[in-house]
């Protein structure tokens, strides 16, 4: 009986060597992924920066609403220079270290994300 539950064991631990393995393998080429697309990411996100500076002129509201777009203009291209120069394991450092830092308002945002793919995804618009 000790040789077949050793090779119940044995055939056990190569299962998880070869699951973990290939989990590995995909994690390791969803980052590859994710790293090859961030500079299209920010290349997109610093061509929103520069629509919203185009349009701020000649929304309404004045000069204060001006100020706020060129604000926000800001805040995208700073965005868009973050994911352009940081990978995916900084990111998600960052990530980590802002919910850890911030819990009530990540759980409120992971909240209002939550909501918004809900909306997005239910038939009942």
């Amino acid at each position: 009986m000790a040789i077949k539950s050793t090779t119940f064991g044995d055939a056990a631990d190569t299962t998880v060597s070869k699951v973990t393995d290939k989990v590995t393998e995909t994690a390791a080429q969803v980052k590859d992924k994710v790293d090859a697309n961030r500079n299209a990411a920010a290349q997109g996100i610093e061509q929103a920066a520069s629509t919203i500076r185009d349009k701020a002129g000649s929304l309404p509201g004045g000069e204060t609403v001006t100020d706020l777009a060129h604000t926000a203009a800001d805040k995208l291209t700073a965005t868009a220079g973050y994911v352009r120069d940081t990978d995916v394991n900084t990111m998600m450092s960052d990530v980590e270290r802002l919910v850890k830092n911030n819990p009530g308002p990540a759980l409120m945002a992971a909240a209002v994300v939550g909501f918004l793919v809900g909306r997005a995804f239910s038939g009942n618009d």
